[in-house]
């Protein structure tokens, strides 16, 4: 069996491993780097624009950063050898970019619409914070935006390949695609979750736009 990974797939797979370590062990020490890098909504003190880009290399938990690297490593392996490191590695960056600017886009939507001209924030009961540090929470990290956007180009490259739902219920590439982005869109309308829904989305519609382009 043949474990080779290209150079690409194997440093962004090293790098995220070593982000998420250093986002549970410095807290220890003072310094929370997944504050710092993670997306804040731009209205926030906190947001910087480099964020766009780091926030993809951080995870909220193992579960989270296991399954973004089990994609990246099943597709992004393909997409590399047929691509090339270069190309494989501006697909990854913009799909990740567009899904933070998505992801921007859709908080700027639900703030304008439901928070807007308020000062304070009820968060639980008898917990009520200021808007600017309600703002500083609204952060967004994971490699998922990008990792979808590798799955939406492995389904349109090969579409009648068979991948196996929970290693066992088989399907084709182009419905598992489409039943992701299905699932995707129907939580991120209806859900109440803090998963970034629209984000995932958003990854997959600038795959979508550079598979076409």
């Amino acid at each position: 069996m043949n474990f080779y990974i290209p150079p690409i797939t194997k440093n962004l797979l090293i790098i995220n491993i070593l982000c998420f370590v250093a986002s549970f062990s410095l807290p220890h020490i003072g310094f929370d780097i997944e504050n710092m890098l993670g997306l804040h909504y731009f209205r926030a003190d906190k947001f910087n624009l480099i964020q766009l880009v780091t926030y993809m290399f951080f995870h909220a938990d193992f579960t989270h950063l296991f399954f973004n690297m089990f994609a990246l490593w099943m597709f992004g392996n393909t997409l590399e050898n047929i691509w090339g490191a270069n190309r494989f590695l501006l697909f990854y960056f913009i799909c990740g970019i567009g899904a933070g600017l998505v992801q921007e886009l859709v908080q700027y939507i639900q703030f304008v619409t439901t928070l807007e001209g308020y000062e304070n924030v009820r968060i639980a009961a008898n917990h009520v914070i200021s808007m600017d540090d309600y703002l500083n929470m609204m952060t967004t990290v994971g490699a998922s935006g990008a990792v979808y956007g590798i799955l939406l180009a492995f389904g349109m490259m090969f579409p009648n390949s068979t991948l196996y739902i929970y290693f066992a219920i088989p399907i084709k590439a182009k419905w598992f695609v489409l039943l992701y982005g299905i699932i995707e869109l129907y939580s991120g309308l209806n859900g109440a979750d803090n998963v970034a829904h629209f984000a995932h989305l958003g990854g997959m519609l600038f795959g979508l736009i550079l598979i076409l382009y």
